[in-house]
């Protein structure tokens, strides 16, 4: 439910356009675009080791680190010693699995990812395996050992000749690791000065942010001289949408240029540059506006139908709103639509697609390694109700990201409630929802169908016992299942636990076939409850209904897949307890689209 306008033309893309359209989304980090980029590539040019390499090191960089384990064993990456940049890709992987574990196991990752990146160095005498080795010596627990291979490599670097772009932004960005693993920080944070003159990749500054972050908290070094990377801020925007010129409003039209100066200022003041927020005239408007006019990247997300969207949110101003929405709207680097369907009186549409604007913008912080706030122009009176944009300061505040409250300009006049039109409620709410089925379960023969549902069936109805608070709905046709919930966090927990609870039985002793293996695919957005006549009680209904079903037939048993709307929901889960590493754009069952997919596990970080 994802649309570019601006993406290129690829349809008659040679190698090279490909390439450049990789290094385009990576300069602009945007990870999981360049992986699909890559992966389209790979499709017309297939066993390219470049594009492999390109679309394996962005699901790193991104954090999918399972996922890019297992690209990398696909594409037999592994036997490319010839090249520096392939050949340290199998121990930058050794790497990132050191922070998807803790303790005395991390400490042994370190290890073995040291000896790769030395193995690579030894062979090749390149600067970038040197330095990971030094680091990945130090999180290992041999300061001293790292600290004598970062001398090494700042005197191997002294006699390089001079070099610009990205291969000068990281012999700069080497200098600096090196300088700070020998304990000097001003040194380093002039090497990063000198860096990032040299290059304007985002996605490469947030490795390197990330990297060095992790070696200062090890020697007990000041982070604030990693400022010197930082990207542009991330934003989610949101505020009051603008009555029409001589209409009372909480945002009268009178205000609308102290407002946009106000936007205007904060923007240069932080130096914001990714903006993710809905389009309605006012406030929103304002932001995109501002945005793109100091060369932003502007992210869409719509509440439902464009159409209907103008009847409600724009026209209501007056003329000229609607030309101006338009302008942005097809400038915009994405357009997400939160459900293609009407709105139909329901303000939880209007709830949905602001809560998966925020997800949508943390998760591209965490990609850049950059600061994530929101930024709202709002008038400071409560919210009435589970939309507007009190309900997204409100839901904000209860996570560790900034805020900005902008003054939302006021004539003194009194103004009504801002609301939509009244309109009779079609009653859907945002819910959690997982289908799942058991791999092998046609080719079980009658002796072992009992088997199946006392032990298996068994064993997941047990797990089911500890959600009856969030769990709204279940339901089962023979190895199918089909489950509700009020929240995501515990969509996802109950997810893992079934995993883990089909992958302990004894299915050998149970008389029953070793390839049996659940699957579940996860969803989360606004569904209609109500009486099923079939069943004979409540049910669940509705486009993202259908769209939940569509991804389970595609997942991996093993596994849990789950949308990107999934992924932005828990990402505004406070708690942190889960990570969702990106798989790509996946066609799903039945000829429904492609879809965003993510690897749902537990966070270690």
């Amino acid at each position: 439910m994802s649309d570019n306008p601006a993406a290129p033309d690829t349809s008659s893309a040679g190698l090279e356009e490909w390439r450049a359209l990789v290094r385009q989304f990576e300069g602009r980090g945007m990870l999981l675009r360049a992986y699909d980029a890559a992966l389209r590539a790979l499709a017309e040019h297939p066993g390219d080791p470049w594009l492999q390499h390109r679309a394996v090191l962005a699901l790193g960089r991104a954090g999918a680190t399972e996922t890019a384990i297992a690209r990398y064993g696909e594409y037999k990456l592994a036997g490319a010693d010839d090249d520096e940049d392939i050949a340290a890709l199998g121990a930058r992987l050794k790497k990132d699995l050191v922070w998807l574990v803790r303790g005395e196991e991390r400490i042994h990752h370190a290890g073995a990812a040291a000896q790769a990146y030395g193995r690579v160095h030894a062979r090749t005498g390149g600067y970038f395996p040197g330095i990971n080795a030094a680091t990945m010596q130090l999180i290992a627990g041999e300061p001293g050992v790292a600290r004598d291979l970062a001398r090494a490599i700042l005197g191997e670097l002294e006699h390089l000749p001079p070099a610009d772009g990205e291969q000068g932004y990281y012999r700069a960005a080497t200098q600096a690791e090196a300088l700070l693993l020998c304990g000097d920080g001003d040194g380093a944070r002039k090497a990063l000065r000198r860096a990032v003159a040299l290059s304007g990749d985002l996605a490469a500054r947030a490795t390197t942010r990330k990297q060095l972050r992790r070696v200062c908290r090890a020697l007990g070094l000041d982070t604030g001289l990693l400022d010197e990377l930082a990207a542009w801020r991330v934003i989610h925007f949101t505020g009051h949408m603008i009555a029409a010129p001589g209409v009372a409003g909480r945002f009268p039209a009178t205000g609308e240029d102290s407002a946009a100066a106000r936007i205007a200022a904060y923007l240069d003041r932080n130096d914001a540059g990714f903006g993710y927020g809905s389009l309605a005239c006012g406030a929103d408007t304002l932001f995109a506006e501002a945005l793109l006019e100091r060369g932003g990247e502007l992210n869409i997300v719509l509440p439902f139908r464009f159409d209907e969207f103008l009847d409600i949110s724009v026209r209501r101003a007056g003329s000229g709103w609607e030309d101006r929405v338009r302008l942005c709207l097809g400038r915009a680097a994405t357009v997400t639509y939160a459900t293609e369907d009407s709105y139909l009186g329901d303000d939880a549409l209007f709830a949905y697609a602001s809560r998966l604007a925020m997800g949508l913008a943390v998760l591209r912080g965490r990609y850049l390694d950059a600061v994530v706030e929101q930024v709202a122009l709002w008038d400071g009176v409560a919210a009435k109700g589970a939309a507007g944009t009190a309900a997204d300061v409100t839901l904000w505040r209860g996570l560790d990201h900034p805020q900005t409250i902008l003054p939302c300009p006021d004539d003194g006049a009194a103004a009504p409630p801002e609301s939509p039109p009244s309109l009779p409620s079609a009653g859907r709410a945002n819910c959690a929802m997982l289908f799942g089925d058991i791999k092998g379960f046609s080719k079980l023969d009658d002796r072992q169908l009992p088997v199946f549902v006392r032990d298996v069936l068994g064993a997941m109805a047990n797990v089911l016992k500890g959600y009856a608070g969030p769990l709204r709905f279940r339901n089962t046709w023979g190895d199918g299942i089909y489950l509700v919930f009020d929240d995501p966090h515990a969509a996802a927990r109950c997810a893992l636990e079934l995993q883990v609870a089909v992958s302990a039985l004894p299915l050998a002793e149970l008389g029953l076939p070793g390839h049996i293996a659940l699957r579940l695919g996860g969803h989360f957005g606004p569904v209609y409850e109500d009486i099923d006549p079939i069943v004979g009680g409540t049910n669940f209904f509705g486009a993202h209904v259908s769209r939940a079903a569509r991804i389970e037939p595609i997942t991996p048993e093993g596994c849990v897949y789950v949308t990107e709307h999934f992924a932005a929901a828990l990402a505004l889960d406070a708690r942190g307890a889960f990570s969702c590493d990106y798989v790509g754009t996946v066609p799903a069952a039945k000829g429904y689209g492609d879809l965003a997919m993510y690897l749902l596990r537990r966070s270690m970080a």
